[in-house]
């Protein structure tokens, strides 16, 4: 019996170090602070993959869009090289699970500002200013605008801001939510919902994916506040990726990602947003 119990005792101490070793190896977080990364000259990002203009994971592995180009701008301020950044998929529902647990530096991925996110993480920023619009089929002249949304079928992102609006401000419209806006065109494009919802930024670059299938309803009802999102209490992170921002803004280098971001989709650069010191 002494034996048994000893080796009962032996396989329970390997067990529980197994057991904290694969909750270590699954966790994917890093205790280092996004500077100390910096310092190391490297960064992982948070983007989004599927937002063309925007974050787009191009099919030779590159990736592109407005928010790529500001994200390797605040790298290089930090230190980082182009080639040194790492990209990180950051669904809405995500994002801030990922800079909690240390997954990313920082993320650059259409991310609105409210009161409720930063709760949990900071915000530098905003960088951009977007409002939210729909888009619907080439040939729908039934929605104007959302106040004509009743009885609607109406797609939007898991845990994203658009879809709270909706489901606070536009009750009798019906408010589906898929895990990525790439899956709403894909319903909007085979009838199954009636029209997308979110920033009139993020639709335009899919109206200019598809010429002549989608078009923008443009009449928008909000005003989003994109900022850079990082870890809640990292005040000098923060200062140092506000500086960034405003200098991206002042040497030309913003209004000229849009310009080539945009190209084509008669989308307006818009005034330059104020960054926010707070």
């Amino acid at each position: 019996m002494r034996i048994n119990r000893a080796m009962r005792v032996g396989l329970g101490a390997v067990a529980l170090t197994l057991a904290a070793t694969v909750t270590a190896a699954c966790g994917g977080g890093s205790d280092k602070s996004a500077l100390d990364n910096a310092k190391d000259g490297k960064l992982t990002i948070g983007i989004k993959f599927d937002q063309p203009g925007l974050g787009l994971r191009n099919t030779d592995g590159t990736y592109s869009g407005f928010d790529v180009d500001v994200a390797k701008y605040v790298a290089n301020k930090l230190g980082v090289k182009p080639e040194n950044v790492t990209f990180k998929e950051s669904p809405s529902a995500q994002r801030e699970t990922l800079i909690e647990n240390g997954q990313v530096d920082y993320i650059v991925a259409t991310y609105s500002i409210t009161d409720k996110r930063k709760e949990k993480v900071d915000f530098a920023g905003p960088y951009y200013v977007a409002g939210q619009d729909l888009l619907v089929k080439a040939d729908n002249t039934a929605i104007t605008g959302p106040d004509s949304l009743g009885g609607k079928k109406v797609c939007s992102v898991k845990g994203s801001t658009p879809a709270q609006n909706i489901e606070k401000n536009f009750p009798q419209a019906q408010l589906q939510t898929y895990d990525t806006y790439s899956l709403c065109i894909d319903a909007l494009r085979n009838g199954a919902i009636d029209a997308v919802t979110t920033d009139n930024v993020i639709l335009a670059g899919y109206a200019a994916q598809s010429p002549g299938t989608f078009k923008l309803v443009n009449k928008p009802f909000t005003t989003e506040k994109y900022g850079i999102g990082l870890k809640k209490g990292d005040s000098e992170l923060r200062g140092k990726i506000n500086d960034a921002i405003e200098a991206m803004i002042a040497d030309g280098s913003w209004k000229a990602a849009q310009e080539k971001n945009f190209a084509g989709t008669g989308f307006a650069v818009p005034q330059a947003p104020t960054v926010d010191r707070y």
